[in-house]
């Protein structure tokens, strides 16, 4: 292996992990906890508990888990199989989905949701039909608020990091709260 490989995790994903779920490849459980710890580091003990209640052996649980979304009909489908089936909230299986179908599916996430001005609480929704409804208005809205000549990967990214330099600029314009006292 080559531990250089996972200094740029996002690059990984997309030109390893995902090359290799296109061409029906075998994700390990190594490869899918990629996925959840660029997501959110912080939630990588909570997946796992999930997965092994479905099945205590982790890496049996991630095949399943894996072979269930390929399985599915249609991107809604998919969607459903991680929401439903396996108890993902909406950030993190987009993530997965996004790494698995970046031409389908974009991340949800609160960056993005500040740059569109919209869609804050399509995590809150339960009824998987609406989810899903509101969940392609977000990705119509992901792909108009970005030049056109872009990838819905490209297009998250920019939503990303225009609201990564505005927070920023915002801080420093206000010296990240730090008073006069100084």
């Amino acid at each position: 292996m080559d531990d250089l490989a996972y200094y740029d995790l996002e690059r990984y994903l997309f030109e390893t992990v995902s090359v290799r779920f296109a061409a029906d490849e075998e994700i390990s459980t190594f490869d899918f906890f990629c996925i959840v710890v660029w997501k959110a580091n912080r939630a990588k003990s909570r997946v796992a508990a999930r997965l092994m209640k479905r099945n205590p052996e982790l890496d049996l649980a991630v095949q399943q888990l894996v072979t269930e979304v390929r399985s599915a009909e249609n991107a809604a489908a998919r969607l459903k199989v991680l929401m439903v089936d396996w108890g993902f909230r909406l950030p993190m299986a987009s993530a997965i989905l996004t790494v698995f179908y970046p031409d389908e599916f974009t991340i949800y996430d609160v960056r993005a949701c500040e740059q569109l001005g919209n869609h804050h609480k399509l995590a809150d929704i339960w009824d998987f039909g609406r989810l899903w409804e509101g969940y392609q208005g977000f990705v119509a809205a992901v792909q108009a608020a970005v030049p056109d000549h872009l990838s819905l990967r490209d297009k998250d990214r920019v939503l990303w990091a225009r609201s990564f330099r505005q927070q920023l600029e915002a801080d420093t314009k206000r010296r990240f709260g730090v008073g006069a006292e100084l």
